[in-house]
């Protein structure tokens, strides 16, 4: 009775008269009071980035708070970025069935906590002020909108009022510079109308700028690892200790599990039950280790995962849901993903398994000779295979020829090389291959891992992670180029530097990437 007497005191409340968010009420609303930006040189135009979107079920009446960019199109209306997975997607189509508008309402700032609880992976109909009120252990104080029902944060220091129109034409919405660190291309989306906009008497107007990882948002992903992984052990897979979404994997390509293992099979179990757990149905590469590790120190853990791994036996590929943002599947919002037991084995696993000890001194001269020196490969990192990991990292230029893949393949066929490499990865020649993070970054945006990997002998995979629009018989869909600065962008701020007053020059990020990009910087699209 004590714990759930604390628990509902930190449920929301509704308050019955109006809030700080409506100091200034603007009833002939005009969205250009607000410094909305414009984040990238190709994005469709200024997107509202921080929003935290209210909505109700028509039926149930069960409030949604979620975060969906908002492209500005007029001084009243914008676009609404729902993605068909996201619960403001399910509440429009329940008012489309209604035939009525669908009130909405965004609110701005207020308690950090906020934004963060709008992100939140909660299960559908768990109100998001909850988690708010028990992360900041004090409720969270709702008042009534001016033109709508819906019920918003006291204290936030924008609300931006509404409805969409389900009837209505969707509206073209995009491109847009996203957290994947490529274009998300422009699609039909929602449009909102906007009745009003209040405001606190000193408002503060907040965004965010996503790009090539790591961003802000990072550090939001970095948060759910934390906050999430006793409800996930609690609801789930109790044998679960840690779980890391590296920076790298913007949060949903990559998907790090440790477990306390007493029993064979289970890090197959685990991988098979979080593959359809909320927001881990996105995860296309998913790894399970147990033992001693640490799941953040990147190079012992590759030592883990290879010592703990017979690829013949402990990769699972399947298919299912992607995040619509992932450009890398043939299909929209759907494809291939991988799992990986790189848990330590069982003696009842170990029937049938191939020996997988790597050598210490693997002797890569007849390799460097016979494959690496190859015209077709325009640069190799042999680094990782010096340093005991058997892995091999290649260049070659897809967009000179669409037959490369296959041919490196069939150069590490006519090899030996089980002893010398395991994994081969093969990435376009733009890509700096001393640069590990680029390297991983690029690995896991732009392959989907069904249909990119193949075993070139019994022990031995590669996998592609060239861009798809070069391959032989092209690619069904457009493939987005990488979000960088433009260079008027980066020579201006470069000159202002000095004004600004915040320390010693610091080079643009972009410059590392700009290399990537495609046909200059005046394209968003790799043709």
């Amino acid at each position: 009775m004590l714990f759930r007497s604390k628990l509902a005191a930190l449920f929301p409340s509704r308050l019955k008269r109006k809030g700080k968010c409506q100091q200034q009420i603007n009833r002939i609303p005009d969205l250009g009071i607000l410094p909305v930006l414009k984040c990238w040189p190709h994005d469709g135009g200024r997107f509202i980035t921080l929003p935290m979107v209210h909505t109700m079920h028509p039926e149930t009446a069960s409030a949604n708070v979620g975060m969906y960019r908002m492209q500005i199109l007029n001084k009243n209306t914008t676009a609404m970025h729902w993605q068909r997975h996201k619960t403001g997607a399910n509440h429009f189509e329940a008012w489309r069935r209604t035939g009525k508008k669908m009130p909405v309402s965004v609110a701005l700032g207020g308690d950090p906590v906020y934004t963060y609880a709008a992100t939140a992976p909660l299960p559908e109909n768990i109100n998001e002020y909850i988690l708010a009120g028990f992360l900041r252990k004090k409720r969270v104080n709702l008042v009534k909108c001016i033109t709508n029902d819906l019920f918003v944060p006291e204290d936030a220091d924008i609300i931006i009022e509404g409805f969409v129109n389900p009837s209505e034409d969707l509206v073209w919405e995009g491109p847009f510079g996203d957290h994947t660190g490529f274009y998300s291309l422009a699609d039909w989306y929602p449009k909102f109308h906007v009745t009003c906009i209040t405001h606190s008497h000193k408002a503060v107007y907040p965004a965010t700028i996503v790009g090539i990882p790591p961003q802000e948002d990072s550090w939001i992903a970095k948060a759910t690892e934390r906050l999430f992984l006793s409800p996930v052990k609690l609801t789930l897979q109790p044998e679960i200790e840690d779980f890391h979404m590296p920076d790298a994997g913007i949060a949903h390509n990559l998907v790090i599990i440790k477990i306390n293992k007493s029993y064979p099979g289970q890090g197959m179990k685990v991988i098979n039950s979080l593959s359809g757990a909320g927001q881990l149905m996105f995860t296309k590469y998913m790894i399970v280790v147990s033992g001693e590790i640490d799941i953040r120190d990147y190079k012992s853990l590759l030592h883990h995962v290879f010592e703990n791994t017979d690829f013949t036996m402990d990769l699972s590929f399947t298919y299912g849901p992607l995040d619509v943002l992932d450009h890398s599947s043939d299909n929209f919002s759907f494809g291939g993903k991988a799992g990986v037991d790189a848990t330590i084995k069982l003696p009842e696993e170990n029937s049938g398994r191939n020996n997988i000890s790597n050598s210490d001194n693997c002797d890569i001269s007849n390799l460097k000779v016979d494959i690496l020196e190859s015209d077709i490969i325009k640069s190799y990192n042999i680094d990782l295979i010096i340093a005991n990991l058997p892995i091999i990292i290649l260049s070659v230029d897809r967009s000179q020829d669409s037959d490369v893949i296959e041919k490196v393949k069939g150069l590490f066929r006519t090899k030996d090389i089980e002893g010398i490499c395991r994994l081969i990865l093969v990435v376009d020649h733009t890509v700096d291959i001393t640069d590990m993070f680029m390297v991983a970054w690029q690995i896991l945006g732009n392959t989907d891992p069904r249909r990119d990997h193949e075993f070139i002998s019994p022990l031995s995979v590669l996998i592609d992670c060239t861009i798809k629009a070069y391959r032989k018989g092209g690619f069904p869909r457009k493939w987005p180029n990488v979000v960088c600065s433009g260079s008027e962008t980066i020579s201006s701020i470069d000159q202002k530097w000095s004004s600004f007053g915040i320390g010693t020059f610091i080079n643009s990020p972009s410059n590392r990437y700009l290399r990537l990009g495609r046909k200059g910087s005046d394209e968003i699209l790799v043709d």
